[in-house]
């Protein structure tokens, strides 16, 4: 009998989770999880959708709360990422939104001085089209 390497997954940690909520209470179906290195936006109960997100990828956090979530203690934060298919990422209703924007900001900062990334990433994503004419800068080109 042929021996069969198994390849054993290494899980992270969860590092944060919640639920989208509806008037506070955690009864939908939309669940977020924060590893190490990704988030990841699950919705659905019978078909599911997982969205992944590589957290040094996130380029910049945005969060907002409008009167009836700050009655109920949620809010909606909005991760803005250098991803094509998938460049703004809502995390709606999370239960303390200033405490999960403050953490994400930490966790993404963290995780991009860990892979050594500084401007690389960033570098021609506020340039969607390609077109910008890098003579008109006064500064070298690194």
């Amino acid at each position: 009998m042929a021996h069969i390497d198994r390849i054993q997954l290494e899980e992270n940690p969860i590092l944060w989770s919640d639920r989208k909520r509806y008037l506070g209470l955690p009864i939908s179906f939309t669940k977020y999880t924060l590893d190490e290195d990704r988030l990841y936006i699950k919705k659905g109960l019978l078909s599911t959708q997982t969205n992944e997100t590589l957290l040094y990828r996130i380029l910049d956090v945005k969060s907002t709360q409008s009167l009836w979530q700050r009655i109920f203690g949620v809010g909606t934060v909005t991760l803005f990422c250098a991803d094509q298919s998938d460049p703004e990422l809502k995390l709606e209703n999370v239960k303390s939104s200033q405490k999960v924007h403050r953490y994400l900001s930490q966790v993404i900062e963290e995780r991009r001085q860990n892979k050594g990334i500084i401007g690389r990433e960033m570098y021609g994503t506020a340039d969607p089209d390609g077109d910008c004419d890098h003579d008109d800068f006064d500064a070298p080109l690194l």
